[in-house]
């Protein structure tokens, strides 16, 4: 045996260890480097909802200008965090006096609750794009466990505002009795199903535009469906 060998046969190779402790910060580094923070864009958010009038149709009414904030990161859902807050005022059911009507004291009394609020408690991916989302939802004073059945649309370059964007779907459903809003129960259905489209952009270190290097790291980002981001 060469006498090189030799003398190395009991030294231990510190080749594999440096190469694991590299490997192990890169990955550290980029489980945090995944994680963004997000804020509702509120001209892009809308939650709809159907309930039955009397077995005759579900109407849909919608509220506008939600806001609030998202932790997340794609490759880990279970990591998100969301919160949001609903303006009961906004309530848009097409008729201004049916409008005021279930703004008034038999249905959402918006005057005294001028507000919804839903933040989650859990995060469970159910697909690669999909997850359930566990919270409580604060309606009309009361607080409930609420589940929405997600679907990232995009997460990817704005192609107007060079912002990174994510776009989600949401549904659920819920019992409008369970936050003691039980008026009409001949007419109005019980059962709501609410309807949810929402847009967030990532949050920078100020209130304006991205700065340069955080352009050129959206534009460098691969968007989640590659084919409709080069259209």
């Amino acid at each position: 045996m060469p006498a090189c060998l030799h003398r190395n046969r009991g030294l231990a190779d510190p080749l594999p260890a440096l190469l694991a402790l590299g490997l192990a910060l890169l990955v550290a580094d980029a489980a945090v480097a995944k994680t963004e923070s997000f804020d509702l864009d509120p001209v892009h958010t809308r939650v709809a909802f159907q309930v039955s009038h009397a077995g005759l149709s579900n109407p849909v009414g919608s509220f506008s200008g939600s806001t609030g904030s998202l932790d997340f990161d794609p490759q880990d859902w279970t990591s998100a965090r969301l919160s949001v807050r609903i303006p009961i005022s906004t309530l848009d059911l097409g008729d201004g006096k049916w409008q005021q009507s279930i703004l008034g004291r038999s249905f959402l009394e918006a005057k005294e609750f001028p507000e919804a609020r839903f933040v989650s408690t859990s995060v469970l991916p159910t697909g690669e794009h999909t997850a359930q989302v566990n919270g409580q939802l604060t309606l009309h004073g009361v607080t409930r466990p609420v589940t929405l059945a997600v679907t990232l649309n995009a997460l990817k370059r704005h192609p107007l505002t060079f912002r990174r964007t994510a776009g989600f779907s949401a549904t659920a459903t819920l019992s409008r009795k369970q936050f003691g809003i039980s008026a009409w129960k001949a007419v109005v259905g019980d059962e709501v199903h609410l309807i949810i489209e929402a847009e967030a952009v990532r949050r920078h270190g100020n209130s304006t535009d991205s700065t340069q290097s955080e352009q050129a790291a959206d534009a460098q980002a691969e968007p989640i469906d590659a084919d409709a981001d080069s259209k």
